[in-house]
Formats: C-alpha cells, sequence, structure tokens
C-alpha cells in the first residue's frame, strides 16, 4: 500500500495528460472558470472543469444541476472534496461527498497494478455523471494517460474508435460492453486490460469479450459509490465470487446484530479501507451503514478462503415460501442462458407463497420454454420464475443499472 504521506489530497492533471472527446478533439487545457456544478455534457468539457476545480482545490460535481451546489466544508485545513452521484437501482439520487484524496489512493494502487500512466490509451464509454465513468477518467488524467472519452457515440462507433486509436484499457460495465459486442466489429489487438464494474458478468459475455481481446486480461472488480474498490478478482478467482479484498481494504460478514460471522456464514458485507466517502451531502448521513470507521453497502454474502462470494442486495430479498431468495443470483444464471439480452428478476404477491418470481426479459421470445426449464432445473420450482415477460425496450438509469421501478411498475408487478 503506498504510504499515506505520499498520496496527493486533489485532482491535479499529470503534465503528460491528453484528453480527447467522442469528435476527437484534444480538450486540454481549457481556459477559463470551471462552476462548481458541471453540466455532464459535453463530456470532454466536463472532466476537463472537473480538473481544473479539482487542480484547484475547490469542489464540484458532474450533473443534477437543481440540487445545491456542493461546499467545501467549514473545519480549518479540511482536504479538498467532490460529490458523485448515486441512484442504485432503485430511489432518487444520493450526493456522495468525499476527498479528492480518497480516489487519489486507489489512482497509485492501480497505477503499480496496471501500468496506467504516461501514453498508455484509456477508454472510458460512459457518461460523467456516472461514478464509475468519472473514475476512469480522472484516473488517467491525474497519472498522464492519453484519455478518450466515447460517451453519446453509438456502440458500433464506440468499438471502431477503441481499435483506430488502439486503446490499450478499458474501463466499462457489463452493459457496456454487451452492446459494443452486439454491435459487432473487427477484433481489438491492442486491448491489453478492462477493468469492469457495475455488475458481474455472465458466461456469455465473457466469451464475447475474450473471442474480439484475445489478449485483455480482464479484471472485474466489486465496489459501490460510497466505497470505491472493495474486491478485485481475475482468472485465478474461484468460479462465483467476486475476488479477493482490493489492496488496503478490509472485509468483515457480519449478523443483523453486529457480530461478526466465520467464514462461510452468511451475512451483511462490512468494509474498512482509505477509500470510503465521508457522508451523503444534503443533511443525510450514513446512519446505520456506518459504525466505527466501518461501512456496510447493504449487501449479503460470506467470505470463504480469502475470497468475496455476493448473495444479493438485502433490500432485494425475497421470501418464497418460508425461503430467502437473492434475485440476482437467478438474474446472472438467466444471463447466460441463449436468448436472453437483458433480464430483471422481480416478485410478485402470491396467497399461498408470499411471493412468487416473474422474469421480465429483453431477448428471443421463442426461447421462452427452454429458459424457464433450465432456471426450473438450476434452483428448484419454487425458486425459479413461474413466468416470463417480454419487452422490446430496457429501461435504464444514468448509471446504466436496471431501472427496478420502472419495470415493474409497467410489468404491473
Amino acid at each position: 500500500m503506498t504510504r499515506a504521506a505520499a498520496i496527493p489530497d486533489r485532482f491535479r492533471p499529470h503534465p503528460s495528460v491528453r484528453v480527447f472527446g467522442p469528435d476527437g478533439v484534444e480538450a486540454w487545457p481549457l481556459a477559463g472558470p470551471a462552476p462548481a456544478v458541471i453540466p455532464d455534457q459535453p463530456c470532454a468539457a466536463a472532466l476537463t472543469l472537473a480538473l481544473s476545480r479539482g487542480a484547484a482545490g475547490l469542489p464540484f460535481r458532474i450533473g443534477a444541476p437543481d440540487l445545491p451546489a456542493p461546499d467545501a466544508g467549514n473545519r480549518p485545513g479540511s482536504r479538498p472534496v467532490f460529490e458523485t452521484l448515486t441512484s442504485g437501482s432503485t430511489g432518487q439520487p444520493r450526493r456522495i461527498r468525499r476527498s479528492q484524496r480518497s480516489w487519489w489512493a486507489s489512482f497509485l494502487v492501480n497505477q503499480r497494478l496496471f501500468g496506467i500512466g504516461p501514453g498508455v490509451r484509456i477508454a472510458v464509454p460512459g457518461r460523467m455523471v456516472h461514478s464509475l465513468s468519472l473514475y476512469g477518467a480522472l484516473e488517467g488524467a491525474c497519472l498522464g494517460a492519453e484519455v478518450h472519452l466515447l460517451a453519446g457515440m453509438r456502440p458500433d462507433a464506440q468499438g471502431a474508435a477503441l481499435r483506430a486509436l488502439g486503446v490499450e484499457v478499458l474501463y466499462a460495465t457489463p452493459a457496456q460492453l454487451r452492446l459494443m459486442l452486439e454491435a459487432g466489429g473487427a477484433g481489438l489487438p491492442d486491448l491489453r486490460l478492462v477493468l469492469v464494474g457495475g455488475s458481474k458478468l455472465d458466461d456469455l459475455l465473457r466469451a464475447a469479450l475474450a473471442s474480439v481481446a484475445p489478449g485483455a486480461e480482464l479484471r472485474e472488480f466489486y465496489g459501490a459509490a460510497e466505497a470505491s474498490f472493495i474486491t478485485l478478482a481475475d482468472a485465478s478467482s474461484a468460479p462465483g465470487s467476486v475476488g479477493r479484498p482490493y489492496p488496503g481494504v478490509r472485509l468483515e460478514i457480519r449478523a443483523a446484530d453486529g457480530t461478526v460471522l466465520p467464514p462461510a456464514a452468511l451475512g451483511e458485507v462490512w468494509v474498512r479501507s482509505p477509500y470510503l466517502c465521508d457522508r451523503y451531502a444534503g443533511g443525510q448521513g450514513l446512519g446505520s451503514l456506518r459504525r466505527g470507521g466501518w461501512l456496510s453497502v447493504g449487501e449479503m454474502g460470506w467470505l470463504e478462503r480469502g475470497e468475496l462470494y455476493l448473495a444479493g442486495r438485502a433490500g432485494r430479498m425475497v421470501t418464497v415460501a418460508d425461503q430467502n431468495v437473492f434475485p440476482e443470483e437467478i438474474e446472472l444464471f438467466l444471463a447466460g442462458l441463449p436468448g436472453v439480452r437483458r433480464v430483471a428478476v422481480l416478485p410478485r404477491a402470491d396467497l399461498m407463497r408470499g411471493h412468487v418470481l416473474v422474469a421480465v426479459m429483453q431477448g428471443d421470445p421463442a426461447q421462452e420454454a427452454q429458459i424457464l426449464r433450465a432456471a426450473r432445473a438450476r434452483f428448484g420450482a419454487l425458486k425459479a420464475p413461474r413466468a416470463v415477460i417480454w419487452r422490446k425496450d430496457w429501461p435504464e438509469l444514468p448509471s446504466g443499472k436496471a431501472d427496478l421501478t420502472r419495470i415493474a411498475a409497467e410489468a404491473g408487478l
């Protein structure tokens, strides 16, 4: 772990940084004043304005112009801060306040782990309002990389840009990767590293990525906007796990009363690290999510042989005939089946069982019978979805995650 004294406290762009927007025009350096609340589009301007504010030690946030501007705080000697936004899969966006130093700490870890630095060509397909995209772009800029922002381009154009630019490192979510791969195109011979976050890759998507970028190392990370990196997985990680703790991270699995549970016991995942946020902005605290320097992001899981396995979010857990069921486990399995492009597993009230599960899908309705048979064979009659509702479009939140609230409402669930 990098010594604390060596971690910068603000987002100073490296002298070698180069930033390009989706139009291919270089956007750094930027002249002119930078507002505290930065418009999300165009993405290159958003990043350069954030860098200008960060270099001056000033607070900033990209997006949510209707919400109050971030302030610097009133504690003497407090470190420069910024805000990101999170909406998860339900509810209204929250403003997450954190020190710029908390992201810099992991920039230096990734510099060592992945060789990110001057001259390395990085691409980010997502918008800067999404914390994963902003993280990848700021990391590249602060470490001196050549950063290519591709938000707003069609997926096929993004894939073509990756090839034409010789991109070496890609920060993306599974949803972004799926859209690019479905759009087709030639291979990506220069891609050496794909950093994936936001949700877990299914087997079909993993195989498709390997076919177009055979020389790329795939590193999946589990994290949260409140906690940044939590675990990191690679080719040696056990099937089904999300990897081992990221450098500097400590994990505990706790029961509802706070008792630390032994290996292989299911409980709530708690995190302690130098990468945690300070609080929710706007007067919202982290409340029961934070205790004595530890943070919970509401995820259930277990530790086994030093690796973390996730069951699902506590808030999505459903009781079916007195059994606790996590829809995420079923979604991951279904997403890897032929004919399934997108899937959300949602509960429907049932007088006999309390709930039954329904799969809302985008894909090929002709595969429905095979999909339901495969689910019953894998999970049994109680846990498997009882029905499928097909839809042509797929509502998403700004983060790229499925808009579960809208999907459930429109499905009548």
